[in-house]
């Protein structure tokens, strides 16, 4: 079946990633729901609901997303992010549907400067990561082999969500709000902007490419310091903040401690696809379509 024919469903369709899936993935043949339509946690109820509705393709953009509360939340992190992929893959097996899931850099501990390759065994060592992790082993130990488990990492873009929290968006509004701001200057990492992972995950479709893990960022890497600088000059650049604006200076993770543990270099290396546009262009056309 062409993917233009094939039945879509988008689940955590208000999400920032699910908010560019439906942009991207746009049709008739397209379904999207969210928390309100559709908890992916129970079984039965999920089981029930996606069986009436027969999807050729199931795009899992749902997820408990924030990492510090996952640490007072275990049991809900690893239902969201883990236990549920138990129960979709074996509604897309029984289905003979494919199933695209999205996973984290968090699932690396951050120690290889070198970057992470696809095949890297995940080493988790946060709560959030851990519930990643077994997410994308439940999926690997299932009957289902028709899947795309693609691994992102610092993910900004719009949502349907009000007000929509994504660190682009933190940063120019607190640009504007403080005097100072200390930022990480020892995580490194690759922005990702959701419309690109969006785009790369319809061409993953469209070109029937093999089932799998995969990688994908926008190129280059950079730490949290670095990308808050850039964005407060690229809202400069597009008016949206006016000077004076916060000072910012770089501070270590030990001097910004959070209840969660961060990994400190979890740059993703991309083998198996084309190359994404810099972060910076990326960070460019967002602040410039979004505001």
């Amino acid at each position: 079946m062409s993917k233009d024919k094939s039945k879509i469903l988008i689940l955590g369709a208000k999400g920032m990633l699910g908010s560019d899936l439906k942009k991207i993935f746009n049709g008739a043949n397209v379904t999207t729901w969210d928390r309100d339509e559709i908890d992916i946690t129970m079984r039965e109820a999920l089981k029930k609901k996606i069986n009436l509705l027969r999807p050729d393709i199931i795009i899992n953009a749902a997820g408990y997303t924030n990492v510090d509360a996952a640490e007072d939340n275990q049991d809900l992190a690893n239902q969201v992010n883990g236990y549920a992929l138990n129960y979709l893959s074996e509604i897309c097996y029984n289905l003979n549907a494919t199933l695209v899931h999205y996973s984290t850099d968090y699932v690396f501990n951050g120690q290889n400067k070198s970057g992470y390759f696809e095949s890297t065994e995940p080493s988790p060592i946060n709560a959030y990561s851990r519930s990643k992790a077994l997410g994308e082993k439940n999926i690997l130990k299932s009957a289902l082999d028709k899947y795309y488990i693609i691994r992102s990492a610092w993910l900004f873009g719009p949502s349907v969500a009000v007000p929509c929290k994504n660190f682009v968006n933190t940063i120019l509004d607190l640009a504007q709000k403080r005097s100072l701001l200390k930022v990480v200057n020892d995580q490194y990492g690759s922005p990702s902007y959701a419309l690109d992972l969006a785009q790369k995950t319809k061409e993953i479709l469209d070109d029937n490419l093999p089932f799998g893990i995969y990688h994908f960022t926008n190129r280059g890497k950079t730490t949290w310091y670095l990308f808050a600088k850039q964005i407060v000059k690229q809202g400069l650049k597009q008016g949206l903040i006016k000077k004076p604006v916060a000072k910012i200076i770089p501070c270590t993770s030990e001097e910004y401690p959070l209840p969660a543990e961060r990994p400190h270099y979890t740059v993703l290396i991309n083998t198996k696809l084309s190359k994404g546009r810099t972060w910076k262009k990326a960070l460019r056309d967002y602040i410039n379509s979004e505001f």
